[in-house]
């Protein structure tokens, strides 16, 4: 089973929605997630804000937070997931943001990644990578990498909430 298709069934599973915002990406994520038979139970959309201005007026990141650090930013990545997953209506919200090459941005050198998952509940992880290789693989292993993290979420809340549900034990 793929990473997506088990994100997907987690989802399905607990009767929640996903909303994904990319950037480096560009749209990957969004594609990985429909390849899967079903995705439409849990996937609500994407918003591909590859411009960093875009970052702002369709995520609602900080204006001033863009201006000082640029896109390439952890918390950057954390306002990117939380705007979507607002702005999408959705359970979950994951991003991308980073620096796929050829040429370094907003000072960060070629492989600098961040990804994000913002969920229910104040559920919350921004995760900083170090990506070496070509364009393609750096956009590649933010892709497997988000979902990933979704993925480690998911489990982590599940496992709370069954806990709870279980009087702590």
């Amino acid at each position: 089973m793929s990473e997506a298709a088990r994100v997907l069934a987690l989802l399905t599973e607990r009767h929640q929605t996903l909303a994904v915002a990319e950037s480096l990406t560009g749209g990957l994520v969004a594609a990985e997630l429909t390849s899967v038979p079903g995705a439409s139970r849990v996937f609500r959309g994407s918003v591909t804000a590859y411009a960093t201005d875009l970052k702002g007026a369709l995520l609602g990141v900080d204006q001033a937070l863009l201006a000082e650090r640029g896109a390439v930013d952890p918390e950057v990545a954390s306002q990117m997931a939380a705007g979507v997953r607002r702005a999408l209506d959705a359970s979950w919200g994951i991003a991308t943001t980073g620096v796929a090459g050829p040429e370094p941005q907003d000072g960060r050198p070629v492989g600098t990644v961040y990804v994000s998952a913002v969920g229910p509940g104040g559920a919350k992880k921004t995760v900083a990578l170090r990506l070496n290789g070509d364009r393609a693989e750096i956009r590649r292993e933010s892709v497997r990498s988000v979902l990933e993290l979704l993925s480690t979420e998911l489990r982590k809340a599940g496992r709370a909430q069954d806990t709870e549900q279980n009087g702590g034990i």
